[in-house]
């Protein structure tokens, strides 16, 4: 037998790019409600500071999967993220729990790939990729899914106006 016949084969990992795909694009969202937060029309300089933020932490997500990817001998395949909501006011609700809400369902949706693709590394037989999803992304994701629920109760208990002028200031500080 050829030698590279005793090698056992396995199924590869696909990379992870519809993940980075969906890291941008929250990225992207969260960008533009820090636009929307920061108008001097809306003035919550909290939110915006709070939204800014995570849009960061998921743009640092998205370079942490392309690194993964390059160390591993992989390309990095970019996707077109779509232009986001520019707009937050809802009138029944609200725009900082309308916002929160939306929020809300995006780290879901994430949480939601991160343990589709950990499955997928999990059946190839792929250690080094189950290992840094769950030691670089998939418990910070949990953490923010917890957080961003927390946030959305927090928001349906205050109420609009002077509850929101309150939580505003709370995540300022």
């Amino acid at each position: 037998p050829r030698p590279s016949s005793l090698v056992p084969t396995r199924p590869p990992t696909p990379p992870p790019t519809a993940l980075l795909s969906i890291e941008y694009n929250i990225s992207y969202v969260y960008h533009a409600m820090y636009a929307y937060f920061s108008r001097d029309n809306v003035a919550l300089p909290g939110f915006a500071s709070y939204f800014k933020n995570e849009s960061v932490e998921e743009r640092h997500h998205a370079e942490l999967l392309m690194d993964f990817q390059n160390t591993r001998g992989g390309r990095v395949k970019f996707q077109s993220i779509l232009m986001p909501e520019m707009e937050f006011h809802d009138a029944a609700k609200g725009d900082a729990l309308y916002a929160m809400e939306l929020a809300l369902s995006l780290e879901k949706l994430n949480f939601s790939k991160l343990r589709a693709l950990h499955s997928v590394a999990d059946a190839a037989n792929d250690a080094n990729m189950a290992d840094f999803i769950e030691g670089e992304l998939l418990a910070d994701q949990a953490r923010s899914v917890e957080k961003v629920a927390n946030y959305v109760a927090q928001l349906r208990r205050v109420g609009p106006g002077l509850g929101v002028f309150e939580f505003d200031r709370k995540l300022a500080a």
